[in-house]
This record gives structure tokens, sequence and C-alpha cells, in this order.
């Protein structure tokens, strides 16, 4: 069975949410299932068309991955804009994707309205490059979150039309990968949502964040005054503060805040200054894997060129067979 991540743009670090969200889960997935990582650089020229250093960004984001356990032995790691097959199924895609229906994506009117000045024809048609992505390798499940279900049910739609229209069965429609309760919402330090690069650089905690910055963020985290009555409901910006502590603290340590926030006594300072130790301490063997690949030139040069070899393999053959499908054969 084939899986294929949508892969992370390179636009900022992966962050804790990042790694309880699903990188921890990779690890596993990989070892049991063909799988097919990537580094989506194509997809961030959508909303940041002038990076300042996109080869800088997309080495830090390989680096991170490697970093959080990706194996490139195990799974095929690569760099979007090494796979030329992907652009040419997107263009292809894109002969029978209609304007309506792309208008239509949630996340496109989302972005409009966020940056009215750049609605590019990327930014339209960034569901027909996701599905590109995922049927170049012809793949059955695809990890995703909530927030891409929709364009997820547009790559199914693109596989039924096109074997609706060429009278094949050619494209498999792939269906959600599904974590099960291993999944873990991470939420941010703004006091609402999810963490995520997307909200502001106060709301996440990176995985190679240095520890002063991390203790800074932490202790600016919001909370509220404090429980006036025992045992009370905790309100969301509390909540939050606790389920961080749930993923990086010891059992212990969030029973004895608990236990405090149910007295009443709790002192929000002492719990964001252990908080931040915890995550700190969570985050060291990430932040020493990093500086090690980093400095590992001949390593990554290694990674990037088998991860684009075992991609072309899969997406030359399924490029092949579509332009023959369609009618393109040479005379």
């Amino acid at each position: 069975m084939s899986i294929v991540l949508s892969g992370i743009r390179p636009t900022g670090n992966l962050h804790l949410g990042n790694y309880f969200g699903a990188l921890r889960n990779f690890k596993k997935m990989q070892y049991e299932n063909e799988c097919y990582f990537f580094i989506a650089d194509y997809h961030s020229l959508t909303t940041h068309p002038t990076p300042a250093d996109l080869h800088g960004n997309v080495r830090q984001v390989l680096v991170e991955y490697l970093a959080a356990g990706i194996d490139p032995e195990a799974a095929t790691l690569y760099i979007q804009s090494d796979l030329p097959e992907t652009a040419e199924l997107y263009l292809l895609l894109n002969m029978n994707a209609y304007k309506g229906e792309l208008e239509r994506v949630s996340t496109f009117k989302d972005k409009a309205r966020k940056q009215p000045d750049n609605i590019n024809a990327g930014l339209l048609t960034y569901p027909s490059l996701m599905a590109a992505d995922i049927l170049i390798h012809r793949s059955h499940k695809v990890p995703v979150g909530k927030d891409q279900e929709q364009h997820l049910e547009m790559t199914r739609t693109f596989a039924r039309r096109f074997n609706r229209l060429y009278d094949v069965d050619f494209f498999p429609e792939p269906v959600a990968y599904n974590f099960g309760e291993e999944l873990v919402k991470i939420p941010g330090l703004d006091g609402s949502g999810k963490m995520g690069k997307s909200e502001g650089e106060g709301n996440a905690v990176f995985l190679a964040e240095d520890p002063k910055s991390i203790r800074k963020k932490v202790m600016r985290a919001v909370t509220d005054s404090g429980p006036t009555e025992m045992n009370q409901k905790k309100p969301e910006p509390i909540e939050n503060i606790f389920a961080l502590m749930k993923a990086v603290s010891n059992p212990d340590t969030v029973a004895f805040f608990d236990e405090q926030y149910n007295k009443c006594t709790i002192r929000y300072g002492d719990m964001k200054k252990q908080l931040a130790e915890d995550i700190i301490n969570f985050t060291e063997p990430f932040r020493e894997k990093v500086k090690e690949i980093s400095a590992d030139e001949d390593y990554i040069r290694k990674v990037t060129k088998m991860g684009a070899e075992k991609a072309h393999a899969s997406a030359s053959k399924t490029i092949k067979e579509a332009r023959e499908i369609i009618g393109f054969r040479p005379f």
C-alpha cells in the first residue's frame, strides 16, 4: 500500500504541534507502508512568491525531518521541485479542473481574504498541485489534518474525473490515513486554537528552538487571574497550558498542578516555569540531532539525491502511462 504525505512547506521550522500531530507517527508508519514524504517548496510560493532564502528554508526543514526520525532508507524523502513529473501532472490535471470548483475551496477564500494583493493562479490551483503530489505516486492513503480534508476530497474528484474522461481505472481514490487515538492536538500559546506557524511566532514552540527563547515564549503564554471556586472548569487558555504539560511533562507534575488548580492555590508563574523546563528537556535530543545533521553536508546531499531517484522511479512510470492514456505518444 502506498502512502504519501502532502509535505510541509519550507516557510518555517517544525514545532511541537507538527511532532505530536504527525511526525512521531511517521516514524512508525514508514516501516509498515511504502511512504513518500516531501518538502513542498512549490506550494510555499503560493503565499511567499519571493522568499528571501528558499534554499536555506528547504535545507532546514529537510534537516529537521531527519532529526525527527524520518528514515530516508525506509521511506522516500524528497524535495518537491526535484520531481518535474509533479509539475507535468499538475498541468494535466488543471486541464480538467474548473474555475468555479476551485474558487469554492474554503482555504482559497480564506487566503484570498488574507492576501488580497496576491491572489495568484498558484493559490487558486493549490488543490490540483496537491492532487498531483498525491496521484503522482498513485497513492491509496494520505495522512492529512482537518484543514486539508477538502483538498483530499478534491484529489478524489480529480482522480475520478480522469478515470471517467479517459474510460480507465488508473488513479486510485485516496482516503485519509487515520492515526486513531495516537493523534494529539497541541494547542498554541496564544490561548486558543492549535499550535502553528501561521498564527504567529509567539504561538508555537519550535523543536529546534533555543532554551532561552522557549522560556520567554512560555512565560508569555496566555492565562487568567486564577480559579475562584474549588474544582471549577478550566477555561480554554488554562486547558491549553495543561494540554501542553500533559504532552511533555511527567504525569506526577501534571497531577500536582491540577490539584493546585482545584484547590485555588495554583501559581501560573510556577507552572509555566516548570512547563518551559519540561519542553526544553523534551526537545534537547532533537536540537542535538539537528546540529549533528546540519554539520554533515555530504549526508544531506546523499539524502536529497537518493530521495529524488526513488521518487522519480515511481513518478516517471505514472506520468508515462498518464500521457499515453491521454494520447501523447512518440511518432
